[in-house]
């Protein structure tokens, strides 16, 4: 029997996933401060995210109806992350810019987080995926962040995006944790909960 899953993400990528993988979904958003504890190790940064994110929305759900089943909520949270450091989202053009000016001509995790929770039970995980890019000239950062504007994107940038076409020399792990969710993954622990 397939349950109808709750998406606690705005992200247009992690919407299309669910919609290529054929998961009947809808979208329920609740602004959470993305904070951790400067303690946690970077690995467990966007699983902590995401749980906020998760326990956010049933909250507000079970406020606005608290007769109804528990839901199925997902929520995910990517983080890039180059050395020791976590690269965000850029806050301007020039943040845009020197984050990829960092990134060009080096290797780099991008680390996606999982939160379901589902009555009682929650599962949770992350996926790292390594990518490497191609040396980036000024001219072909600045051509790509002005044409796409990569503000919403944690690393300044997004792989199915002209810059990832002609930028990116290898990748090992999941080419969709890239883009925001490890769908593969996600579909399994479904299943695994009975939801699909």
């Amino acid at each position: 029997m397939q349950q109808q899953v709750i998406l606690a993400s705005q992200s247009p990528r992690r919407k299309q996933l669910l919609e290529w993988a054929e998961v009947p979904f809808t979208i329920v958003v609740k602004e959470t401060a993305e904070t951790y504890p400067e303690s946690m190790a970077i690995a467990e940064v966007p699983v902590h995210i995401a749980r906020q994110k998760a326990l956010a929305v049933r909250e507000q759900l079970q406020s606005e109806k608290p007769a109804v089943d528990s839901p199925v909520i997902l929520a995910a949270d990517t983080v890039v992350v180059l050395g020791k450091r976590i690269i965000g989202k850029p806050k301007s053009r020039q943040d845009a810019i020197d984050t990829l000016t960092d990134l060009a001509g080096q290797r780099h995790d991008v680390i996606t987080g999982v939160v379901i929770l589902h009555q009682e039970k929650e599962i949770s995980f992350y996926d790292v995926t390594h990518v490497e890019f191609h040396y980036l000239s000024a001219d072909e950062i600045a051509f790509y962040v002005d044409k796409y504007k990569p503000y919403d994107k944690a690393g300044a940038y997004a792989i199915q995006e002209w810059i990832g076409v002609v930028g990116i020399k290898s990748i090992e792990g999941d080419f969709y944790n890239v883009m925001g969710l490890p769908v593969s993954r996600v579909v399994r622990a479904l299943k695994d909960l009975s939801v699909l």
